[in-house]
């Protein structure tokens, strides 16, 4: 399984949290399976979340052989657990045994519980990381307050971000980022309606969605970025044809973006730009990643692509955070036979962007 870029993972100095997501999902179960295939890259980790809800869940990855699930007393025990053993850190109470493939408000209070203690430990530089399985957002509403607020990972690490730093959601801009081996892509608005979105694209908010990106695809390849920016409109509304936010949104942005020193290009018809940045075999891509208007026009090339290989990047926070790129999958939870790869690939990306701070930094 190839990298998402040639850097090499360093040696933690610090251990990164995984959350496990909802209980009753596929979260733990991926998590268990990802310290099976991959040794090596989970070394260093650990899960902030219930310890006999992971040893449920070597047992449905390992029925026979199991890998020793071991009770961890601080984040820092994690670096130095013996090879082949899952730490885990219990930050929620004793959860009772629920049954997998179910919505229960008390799997979302627990979930959320597991993702506030992690982002608190990633603010006070307990963690070098953090990478979050799969919430669901009904468990996580049945949950009540606080937890209700939020509709996602997104949300809630943006708020809990801002009221550690003091400022205000505007003054804490994210944005969500979705990469496999193929190919980058980065939303100007994310988890609003198509209407909304297409109030969104100003030149303010595009123009700060290409300094976030700028910040942190540099972060993750160590040289700046060549960025691509899909046009709103069909052709990119063909010279005010199809529409002017090309001409009056979108060129003004990329024009100041380009004063500040980024490296940006177009705007591009949106049905021929993913192209241009996807990485092939034998042929080096055109961009490193591309600027999407909204929601769909961004994540449906990286899904057709793989959602097995895709990986969820928050942007613009004052931590690092990925996750896999799929939801609970509740359909399949408990059986044994969840794919591991996305959360395998959010472990190594995770890996990568503290590489690649610690080198910034150095």
């Amino acid at each position: 399984m190839p990298p998402f870029c040639a850097m090499n993972l360093s040696d933690l100095t610090r251990p990164i949290a995984i959350t496990p997501g909802d209980p009753c999902g596929i979260g733990p179960e991926i998590i268990a399976r990802a310290w099976c295939i991959a040794p090596e890259l989970t070394r260093g980790c650990f899960v902030a979340g219930d310890v006999g809800l992971m040893r449920r869940a070597i047992a449905l990855v390992q029925p026979s052989v199991r890998y020793p699930v071991c009770e961890i007393e601080t984040p820092a025990q994690a670096l130095v657990v013996p090879p082949r053993c899952l730490p885990v850190l219990q930050v929620v109470p004793v959860l009772p045994e629920m049954p997998w493939g179910q919505v229960d408000g008390r799997a979302g209070q627990l979930a959320g519980e597991a993702v506030l203690w992690a982002t608190r430990a990633a603010l006070r530089g307990e963690v070098a990381a953090l990478v979050t399985a799969p919430l669901h957002k009904e468990a996580l509403h049945a949950a009540g307050a606080p937890y209700d607020q939020y509709p996602g990972h997104t949300e809630l690490l943006q708020a809990e971000s801002a009221r550690y730093a003091g400022v205000t959601l505007a003054q804490m801009p994210v944005r969500m980022m979705l990469a496999n081996n193929e190919l980058r892509t980065v939303l100007v608005s994310i988890h609003v309606s198509m209407r909304e979105a297409l109030d969104a694209i100003t030149v303010d908010r595009v123009l700060e969605t290409l300094r976030i990106t700028q910040s942190a695809l540099s972060a993750l390849l160590s040289r700046r970025p060549r960025i691509a920016v899909a046009g709103v409109n069909p052709h990119a509304g063909e010279g005010g044809l199809f529409g002017r936010e090309e001409i009056e949104v979108l060129q003004p942005a990329m024009s100041r973006a380009r004063q500040e020193g980024l490296d940006v290009h177009g705007p591009f018809a949106p049905d021929t730009v993913f192209m241009r940045a996807r990485q092939k075999p034998g042929i080096q891509r055109e961009f490193d990643v591309v600027v999407a208007m909204y929601h769909d026009q961004g994540l449906i090339p990286v899904k057709y692509l793989g959602v097995e290989q895709g990986v969820n990047v928050t942007l613009g926070l004052p931590l690092i955070r990925t996750s896999p790129d799929h939801g609970t999958a509740m359909d399949v939870a408990g059986q044994g036979r969840a794919d591991a790869s996305s959360m395998v690939q959010a472990i190594r990306m995770a890996r990568q962007l503290v590489a690649g701070k610690a080198h910034g930094e150095a």
